[in-house]
């Protein structure tokens, strides 16, 4: 199974990192695939921890898709690192092996700790259509425009019809992002 999440780590130097990221899980084993290179890939490779954050506040992904990475972070308490202040749940991962790939390596890890802060009430439509946005917003340069374009137009009709502030805020920063990325390619 794979979980939409939001990865924390920190580097060696202190200096913590968030990134939404794709998790498969199986039981207490987490698999994290980064692309090469990247800030998470770089921080689990120092550190051997990461965190697993279960957050239902979609602006979180869209934030870390469009700079905006400064969110609320506490100390995790078993391994080096931090979670999200208000994440619904989160757990704590020690990397136990890697498989080396050119482009996507696989890192394996083993849970160490698990913590509930409060319940998960369920993600409504608007809410997984920004999620499905930030995943389009990440593949922007791999897909082609009439995709990206057919998948937001119905993404936007869940939107239109659930969204709460917190889902048209975290929409607009991910469609700023979509139009940068349309006006470059008709520059182009």
């Amino acid at each position: 199974m794979i979980q939409e999440t939001i990865v924390s780590t920190i580097s060696a130097a202190g200096i913590a990192h968030i990134a939404p990221m794709g998790v498969h899980v199986r039981g207490d084993e987490f698999v994290i695939l980064p692309f090469k290179p990247s800030t998470t890939l770089n921080n689990v490779l120092e550190t051997k921890t990461a965190v697993i954050n279960c957050c239902d506040d979609v602006r979180v992904f869209a934030g870390c898709l469009t700079g905006r990475r400064d969110w609320p972070l506490l100390p995790a308490q078993q391994v080096m690192g931090n979670y999200l202040a208000d994440t619904l749940a989160h757990t704590e991962l020690q990397l136990i092996r890697i498989e080396d790939d050119a482009v996507r390596p696989k890192l394996f890890c083993q849970a160490v700790h698990a913590v509930n802060h409060k319940p998960f009430q369920g993600f409504n439509r608007a809410q997984f259509a920004v999620l499905e946005a930030a995943i389009l917003v990440s593949r922007l340069d791999r897909l082609p425009w009439d995709k990206i374009q057919t998948e937001l137009d119905y993404l936007g009709i869940g939107l239109e019809k659930c969204a709460g502030d917190r889902e048209r805020e975290a929409w607009g920063w991910l469609m700023e992002v979509v139009e940068r990325h349309r006006l470059m390619a008709v520059a182009s």
